[in-house]
């Protein structure tokens, strides 16, 4: 575990301080008609394009902007006239400056802006960030929701408090029965939950159940990582949830500290289907635990 954190922490040092890392490539997954998924590096893309302009989801990091312009054109779209992120973190908004400072305007919750503003940490990574530059702040920001009117659909963005962080929003297309989760789903995967910065276990799953209400079998959902995803994808995801949060609230009622409830493995069984990602069992319990 130790060894993967390590090389995230290193490869977001390289990133922001602006060394020679190669451009990505990103696999392009069709979500309807003018909407496309693109995955790479970082967080999974939304890309809506039409005759109003090119509407942009998040951005990975600062050098992925090149590939991500490239992609767009090869859908038809031209530089993004619209960028929303889904929240502050590194991996989704790492192209802010490239993209705000060449005019696209960027749109986010209130507390994204925040956080890019001050600056972070993050100790599970061992990163901390510097207040960004101008360029990369959103322009336009809000409380609780927002609809853009584009593209012939209407783009709704809702904003579910304390899951991933303080300020997620999940973006729905209403027009194409799509859904942009942002990082409140990992597809496949146990989530990375940013306790230290609004987001909690029980957050994730009272948002979880919120989309579920928007989903039906004909939903098409982009998680913030992992690959595109359905209803049923979801029901999985809210079901480890639920079954971490039960056992490990057992544990904490019980007054057990965080290495004895790992010692306890009360996620054993998950271990095999959602431990392949970024976190074992163990590393992930010792980031939620305190903060049930």
């Amino acid at each position: 575990m130790k060894s993967v954190i390590g090389f995230f922490a290193v490869l977001a040092c390289l990133v922001w301080q602006g060394a020679a890392i190669a451009a990505p490539g990103l696999a392009v997954t069709e979500v309807a008609p003018g909407l496309h998924m693109l995955s790479g590096k970082g967080g999974n893309i939304g890309v809506l394009v039409g005759a109003d302009g090119t509407f942009l989801i998040d951005d990975q990091f600062a050098d992925a902007t090149p590939a991500i312009l490239d992609a767009v054109r090869k859908l038809g779209g031209d530089r993004p006239r619209f960028l929303l992120n889904t929240h502050y973190h590194f991996d989704h908004t790492g192209g802010n400056a490239n993209l705000g400072g060449a005019g696209a305007l960027i749109l986010a919750h209130d507390n994204v802006r925040k956080w890019l503003a001050s600056g972070y940490e993050l100790k599970v990574f061992q990163r901390t960030q510097g207040p960004a530059p101008a360029a990369a702040l959103p322009v336009i920001t809000y409380d609780r929701e927002m609809s853009l009117h584009l593209n012939g659909q209407e783009v709704r963005a809702i904003h579910l408090p304390g899951a991933h962080t303080d300020g997620d929003t999940v973006i729905r297309f209403l027009g194409s029965n799509a859904i942009h989760t942002g990082d409140i789903f990992f597809n496949g995967f146990f989530p990375f939950i940013d306790t230290a910065h609004g987001g909690s276990l029980a957050g994730m799953l009272a948002a979880v159940d919120r989309i579920l209400a928007w989903v039906d079998a004909d939903t098409r959902i982009i998680p913030g990582h992992g690959p595109l995803a359905g209803r049923e994808d979801l029901l999985a995801y809210r079901g480890m949830l639920q079954l971490a949060l039960d056992r490990l609230s057992m544990l904490k009622e019980q007054g057990m500290q965080v290495d004895q409830a790992i010692a306890a493995k009360p996620l054993g069984q998950l271990e095999p289907t959602w431990g392949g990602g970024l976190f074992t069992a163990e590393a992930w319990i010792r980031i939620v635990y305190d903060a049930l």
